[in-house]
This record gives C-alpha cells, structure tokens and sequence, in this order.
C-alpha cells in the first residue's frame, strides 16, 4: 500500500486540476471572467497543485553552471520558473527534473546526475519557500512548496541497480526509463536524434524488466514519458505498481510519438497510474498556437478513454520552447 500512497496523493491533485480547468473554461455566459478566476482561485488555495515535471535545473546548468550566488530564484525572469511564478499558480508540490544529456550516455551520466541532484537539494534548502520532501506525507505536511525530484532518462543509473538504489537514497522519487535515446535495455519513443543501441530485438530485455521489479520493490515510481509505445506496454504488462506519463498528452489529438495512444491509456487506467498533461505547443496542438482550449481538449479526450482520475498536469517549463 506503501508504494500506492505517492500516487494516490498526486491523483488527488490531479483531480482538482481537472476541475479547475473547467472552471477556467466557461459554458455559460452569464459568468464573468472575474467570477470564473475568483472560483478557480478559491480551489487552488484549497487543494494546492502537484506538477509532475519542470526543468528548472537543466536551465541553471545550461545559464549559470549550477551555481545559485548571484541570482535570485524568487523573481528570476531568465526562466520560465521562479518561486513567485510557483506561488501565483498555487503550486503546492514540483517535481524537478534532474536531466543529463544523452550523449553523456556511457560516459559521465552518473556524474552529471548527480551534480543535477544536488543543485536541485540546494535550491529547496536555500529557499525558505521550497522545502524538499520525499514521501506523501511530507507533501500533506509541509506549508511550503514540497521540492521532489525526478530522475530524467535511464542512462543515468549507467545498468546498475545499485546505482539505481543510491539514486533512491538521495532522494529521487520518480525515475524515467528513457529520453530521447535507447538505453541498452529500454526503447524511446524519439527515432533517428541518437544512434545508441539502435539494433535492438525487444523494446524492454530481462534487465529492463528487473529495473522494473526493482523500481517496484523499493517504491520509486516508474514514469513511460519519452518511452516507446512498445515498451510502454511491456513496462504495464509487468508492473506491480502505477506507473506515470511526468509529462505527455493524447497521441489521438496530436500524432507524435511522445503522445500516447488509446490502448496505452487503456492500460493506464487499469493500473491506476496518471498521465500529466505536457502543455508544449507541438504536443497539445500539433506544432500550431496553443492555448487552453488545447490543453482542455486533451483533458476531455483522456477523460472519455482513462477516467478523469487518470488526468494531471506535468507542464514541461524550462523543458521545451513554446
């Protein structure tokens, strides 16, 4: 029950999320805009959201070297994230991505994971608004915005289940099983950017499945984004414990890979597991202008396949363009 806990917490916000954006989206026209924010406000302040996916970290890597002297996160304006911005958007809990690059792929990714890790520790220690948390408790508990961590693409773990162990201790609470290259032992849904273990005979190996088992064992959550549809299903075939899209959408509405398909979100929703809803432009609207109305779009048709219960909100920012 333990390991369901997580995720039941995440879903709960999930759910305040979905009535949220139907509060923001009006079918009567009686019902001001002022109206419309003022209840969709009164929910937020009540039932904090839970973003399953941000890239602040990869942003103070890539623009300051990790180094946090010097800028204030509080109104930092050369990201899309600052803890004003978390505040205003009534943010009670973020998951940070620690991302590494593919191509630090057997090389340094360890290495650079952990520099990611601790960037992220140090952010939510520095900050008197942030406080990182690493159970369903702590996020219940805490009267900040609870800081946790997700591990972004499994080259990182370098096939070690230790590793993968360690990871767990230092905090990581969600790990996703591949970016946008394979792993020796897992297939991304991104074809042709890396040439990494391109020949490959099954989209999830014997290893795949015992960094499965062991994710399950030891309560870290299992998170397809970036994964192929093959292994998608593979990893839902065999999972003892929900798993999570941080930041996908509906394949159906928007055809690219990174999306996922209706028999995936069958699946999905027989494992009670969540898909949090990436808000970049090219997943919500296939590469055209989007707005809320996409994103809502993409809600409704998840809900028709997966139930509402199934829905969150793994926005991407500082992740993507657009």
């Amino acid at each position: 029950m333990a390991k369901r806990t997580f995720i039941s917490s995440i879903r709960i916000s999930c759910l305040i999320s979905w009535k949220v954006f139907y509060v923001l989206i009006p079918f009567v026209s009686s019902v001001s805009d002022d109206q419309l924010m003022e209840q969709a406000v009164g929910i937020m302040k009540k039932f904090p959201l839970i973003d399953g996916h941000n890239d602040l970290a990869l942003q103070l890597r890539k623009l300051y070297n990790n180094r946090l002297s010097g800028i204030n996160l509080r109104t930092l304006n050369s990201t899309r994230t600052n803890i004003q911005k978390l505040k205003m958007g009534h943010v009670g809990a973020q998951f940070w991505s620690a991302y590494v690059l593919c191509s630090a792929q057997d090389k340094d990714a360890v290495r650079l994971a952990l520099e990611q890790i601790d960037v992220i520790k140090r952010m939510c220690k520095e900050y008197d608004e942030l406080e990182l948390v690493t159970s369903s408790q702590g996020i219940s508990n805490s009267t900040r915005i609870a800081c946790l961590i997700g591990l972004e693409g499994g080259h990182v773990i370098d096939n070690s289940l230790g590793t993968l162990r360690m990871f767990y201790d230092l905090g990581v609470r969600y790990m996703t099983l591949t970016h946008t290259c394979n792993t020796p032992w897992a297939e991304t849904s991104s074809k042709g950017i890396h040439p990494f273990y391109e020949n490959r005979e099954k989209s999830l190996t014997d290893f795949g499945k015992e960094v499965v088992k062991e994710m399950n064992r030891i309560g870290m959550i299992i998170d397809l984004s970036h994964t192929s549809f093959n292994t998608s299903q593979a990893v839902l075939e065999i999972t003892k414990a929900p798993i999570i899209f941080s930041h996908s959408a509906a394949f159906a509405l928007c055809k690219i890979h990174r999306n996922v398909p209706d028999d995936i979100l069958i699946s999905l929703k027989k494992n009670q597991g969540l898909i949090m809803i990436n808000f970049h432009t090219a997943f919500v609207a296939c590469d055209k202008s989007a707005n809320i109305s996409n994103l809502a779009d993409h809600f409704d048709y998840i809900k028709g396949i997966a139930g509402p219960e199934s829905i969150g909100i793994g926005g991407d920012y500082d992740g993507v363009n657009g």
